[in-house]
């Protein structure tokens, strides 16, 4: 009987797929490199990081966040589930008809 692709593939995948040793956890690499990137800037890592939150909701089809904020979500009224986000600060209602929409609008502290 001659032997398939896949019986040949298999033992192949089998030792892919089996934990090697490593000298480094890929936790540790991905901590690394991001410790790397954020050299130079005036960022502390080990910093406790929180984010501050706020709603604005305005009628029609656009609302946009305060200065320092980012748009991190929408909501439009009647239902209206299409919308984008404009200059990272202004939700924009997509709907023909909407009576307001709402921008989460979120910074670091």
């Amino acid at each position: 009987m001659k032997p398939t692709t896949c019986s040949l593939l298999i033992p192949i995948l089998l030792l892919l797929m089996s934990p090697g040793r490593t000298e480094q956890s890929l936790d540790s690499i991905v901590d690394e490199r991001i410790k790397e990137a954020l050299q130079g800037l005036d960022c502390n890592p080990h910093a406790p990081a929180s984010i501050s939150c706020t709603s604005v909701t305005n009628s029609g089809k656009l609302s946009s966040c305060p200065a320092g904020t980012s748009v991190t979500g929408c909501a439009c009224g009647y239902g209206c589930g299409s919308w984008d986000i404009r200059r990272e600060t202004t939700c924009h209602c997509q709907c023909s008809v909407v009576d307001w929409t709402t921008a989460r609008c979120c910074r670091l502290v």
